[in-house]
């Protein structure tokens, strides 16, 4: 679950991909003084730095099969106040304050960490697969848009609109698909994750955060407490406890690739890659992120996809690329694929004699 990328996807505190307008703000911050420099406008990205960020959307896809995994052990509020706990402590000790406004850090450490993941959470408990969880999840481009369009007041060009249109195409069939065999329930609590980390794109852009994992690691602070007291109201206290007395080697595992792998890792590798180049070069890799989340669940759950959700995966990745691609950038690309091959040259008459 990267954090936005033309909003930064990834672990937006996230671990899980994003292609929209969120919080581009961090797109060339610092994450510590000793960053690497950043290239020219407009460079293309190194071989190496194309495999770190084809890596990271691989962690963040397989992310959702260890979501899944986790689930079978704690209690959704109870797994997610811990994934959260283990990003942020001690790391807070350690990076200094977040130098932006505390209500900016409470403000999206509650829709992001409480609201987003708690839901996303519950909603995989409740029977949404992990496979198609990882694609839903995308339409957070689209609640970004909207809410920028209401909040920021952006205004979406003919493109980005047009590919935010294609890509809630894809969301609506994928929720004519589910509807056909799965729990209703479940695919509305993952749709309301996705809006509500639309909201924290659009709120993360407004706090300017200067230092992306410093940013991180205190918004990752406030969730832990809330889904704590969540969980003892919802899950019940037996519950929690007798999930932690019984947890098994799977279950720590899981807690520690989704805070520690996923988020830290993810988070720091993203923004390494948002500091040397521009988003629009760096963001659509996060569309990756679907294609590997409902690959990895097929191979590693047995999940099985009809053919309209594969349909509904190509509307909704084409949608957010057409959304994550600068305008010249995508004209250039039609050009290519339409260009006709040159004719071949006329052989020369030969020599008489």
């Amino acid at each position: 679950m990267p954090p936005t990328t033309a909003s930064v996807p990834g672990p937006s505190v996230s671990s899980g991909s994003s292609v929209s307008s969120g919080s581009s703000v961090t797109a060339r911050s610092s994450v510590s003084a000793g960053s690497s420099a950043a290239a020219p406008a407009g460079a293309a990205m190194a071989p190496r730095d194309i495999g770190l960020a084809v890596l990271i959307a691989a962690v963040w896809g397989l992310n959702f099969v260890l979501i899944h995994i986790g689930l079978e052990t704690f209690p959704p509020l109870l797994f997610c106040a811990l994934r959260f706990a283990v990003v942020a402590v001690p790391a807070v000790f350690f990076v200094g304050p977040p130098r932006v406004a505390w209500t900016w850090v409470a403000a999206v450490g509650c829709t992001l960490g409480v609201a987003k993941f708690g839901l996303l959470f519950l909603g995989m408990h409740a029977g949404m697969p992990a496979g198609l969880s990882s694609l839903v999840l995308q339409s957070q481009a689209v609640f970004t848009a909207l809410f920028a369009t209401v909040l920021l007041r952006e205004r979406p060009t003919g493109q980005r609109t047009a590919g935010l249109a294609v890509a809630f195409g894809g969301i609506a069939l994928a929720a004519a698909d589910h509807g056909l065999g799965g729990p209703v329930g479940a695919f509305a609590l993952v749709i309301a994750a996705a809006a509500f980390w639309g909201l924290s794109n659009v709120l993360t852009r407004k706090a300017a955060p200067a230092d992306a994992l410093r940013w991180m690691v205190w918004v990752s602070a406030v969730p832990p407490l809330p889904l704590l007291a969540l969980s003892l109201l919802v899950e019940g206290p037996e519950a929690d406890l007798r999930a932690l007395a019984g947890v098994s080697a799977a279950g720590i595992g899981a807690i520690a690739y989704v805070g520690l792998v996923s988020t830290l890792f993810g988070f720091v590798a993203w923004s390494h890659l948002l500091r040397r180049y521009d988003a629009s070069a760096v963001a659509p890799y996060s569309l990756l992120v679907p294609v590997f989340g409902m690959s990895s669940s097929w191979l590693l759950l047995g999940e099985r996809f009809s053919a309209l959700a594969g349909a509904a995966a190509v509307l909704v990745i084409a949608g957010i690329g057409l959304t994550a691609l600068r305008a010249d950038r995508s004209a250039a690309l039609i050009r290519m694929l339409l260009r006709r091959p040159a004719a071949p040259a006329a052989e020369p008459p030969a020599p008489r004699g």
